[in-house]
């Protein structure tokens, strides 16, 4: 997948979401909210653990390699952690951005924030196929981002969060 330093057309995506976001723009102004996606922390000990048991059999029986080998897969726990963790969602004076994808806030007509018991409904027997979603399942809050654009055929985002009434706010507050 390109990143979200690229442009081009999307094939399929709405209209306001034709194009690539650019990397951060810094306007002087901080963002009216701002969190990253990220694991919890006791993440990170528990799988790099669970892969340094899993690899230390290895590591002993070659003793000479034995330990650079282990670094490879711990390694690579690290970096699938880290890429797990790297959805931005930031609500600025006038969009909503969500890892490259773009809304801006003209077009949100509400913005419902969900607990736990809401969020797996919207996103289970009462799912809409066409709706944009970025859930992460480690955290149990969500943002419905209910939308009001006539070209869109996306009827709302689902955006995980933290913080739901804060990021609820925020787009409201846009």
């Amino acid at each position: 997948m390109p990143t979200g330093a690229q442009a081009g057309p999307l094939v399929g995506y709405p209209p306001h979401m034709q194009t690539r976001a650019p990397g951060p723009v810094d306007t002087g102004r901080p963002p009216v909210y701002h969190e990253r996606l990220t694991m919890p922390w006791w993440w990170w000990p528990l799988s790099l653990g669970v892969t340094a048991i899993a690899f230390a059999p290895l590591a002993i029986a070659l003793p000479g390699p034995g330990i650079a080998l282990l670094a490879v897969p711990m390694a690579a726990m690290a970096a699938c952690l880290a890429w797990l963790g790297r959805i931005p969602v930031t609500v600025t004076e006038d969009e909503l951005r969500v890892d490259d994808a773009r809304l801006p806030l003209r077009y949100v007509a509400d913005a419902i924030p969900l607990d736990a018991s809401a969020r797996r409904d919207l996103l289970g027997p009462h799912a809409d196929p066409l709706a944009f979603v970025i859930q992460r399942p480690w955290i149990p809050g969500a943002v419905q981002v209910v939308l009001n654009d006539p070209a869109d055929p996306t009827p709302y985002w689902v955006i995980s969060s933290r913080h739901p009434e804060r990021l609820a706010a925020a787009l409201r507050r846009g």
